[in-house]
């Protein structure tokens, strides 16, 4: 093998540049951008308030504010989209450094779900069947990481 079909590690990266952000700019980008807007919303709605009010007791367990639930619901749906409910929640200052350290492990370990139940599971050939009980385990885990986080954090 010659060094001519060899590419440069240059070219490598390039092409993994040009790559990761098409990945950004198609996809992570605009579902932040719509979390921004959405929590926007219902903060001029009062939503925000309520959602607040109905989830306290759940998130509370957790050391959260009801509100938090807006980023697991989010996450649920997209995971970029959950980071961005969590970022937005943040700079109105309704969650702290310690809220998001407690929420991160959630977002990725039932992150998109919602995405993936019918691009990945239901291509693959997945019976519908085990799809909710494949959302129950995630779930599950995403509230058993957010309690050890709870742990480790106070």
């Amino acid at each position: 093998m010659s060094n001519a079909s060899k590419p440069m590690i240059t070219d490598v990266f390039v092409a993994g540049a040009r790559k990761g952000w098409g990945i950004a700019t198609s996809s992570t980008l605009p579902n932040v951008l719509m979390a921004f807007v959405i929590i926007k919303a219902l903060e001029i709605t009062g939503a925000l308030k309520g959602l607040g009010y109905v989830f306290a007791p759940l998130m509370n367990l957790f050391g959260l504010p009801g509100e938090a639930a807006a980023v697991l619901i989010g996450g649920w749906m997209s995971m970029g989209g959950g980071i961005g409910v969590a970022v937005s929640l943040y700079a109105n200052g309704t969650l702290s450094g310690e809220h998001l350290a407690i929420l991160a492990p959630a977002i990725y370990l039932m992150g998109s779900q919602i995405q993936y139940a019918g691009r990945i599971l239901g291509v693959i050939g997945t019976k519908a069947s085990k799809i909710p009980v494949m959302i129950i385990i995630s779930v599950i885990n995403a509230f058993i990481a957010m309690f050890l986080m709870k742990l480790f954090i106070a």
